[in-house]
């Protein structure tokens, strides 16, 4: 009896496409990343992906304070005389964004264009009478009354 072995040509094509499908296989597995927020000082800037983020949908109302509490891992030195500049991914903008901070919600409206730009002294305001050296800014994507994601970031005021 003769056994049939695949020619060295068609070995090498049944191997790449078995590559090929291995490869779809783990990028199929891999989660899509989320919209980017972006923080810009002068001429330094960062951006993070969403502390917590479903895909578009409403976060469930028993995570929202969590999320909202969560402390930032990405900060920013700023001066108080600095213009900062909050910039968000066009999804985020199509639904509505809003500043929150320390937590709580620090504009009435949410706003619908990419980008803004707000004087580093508001955010460092006397609270309880003491000046604050350091604070988290949350930037909440929201349809209407339903939050949809957060990002955190934290601002360091330059001595």
């Amino acid at each position: 009896m003769t056994v049939a072995f695949f020619s060295g040509s068609r070995r090498r094509a049944a191997v790449a496409l078995g590559a090929v499908s291995a490869g779809l296989l783990v990028l199929s597995a891999c989660d899509k990343p989320t919209p980017l927020a972006t923080v810009t000082v002068g001429t330094d800037s960062v951006h993070t992906e969403a502390t917590c983020y479903n895909d578009g949908k409403a976060i469930k109302e028993s995570l929202v304070q969590g999320c909202l509490n969560k402390k930032a891992t990405t900060s920013i030195s700023v001066s108080g005389d600095d213009k900062i500049r909050f910039g968000v991914d066009p999804e985020i903008a199509d639904h509505g964004w809003t500043i929150f901070l320390g937590g709580q919600q620090a504009e009435p409206e949410p706003y619908k264009k990419t980008y803004r730009t707000i004087p580093a002294s508001a955010f460092f305001s006397a609270q309880g009478g003491e000046a604050t050296n350091k604070t988290q800014v949350t930037i909440v994507e929201n349809t209407g009354r339903k939050l949809t994601g957060i990002w955190q970031f934290e601002l360091k005021k330059k001595s």
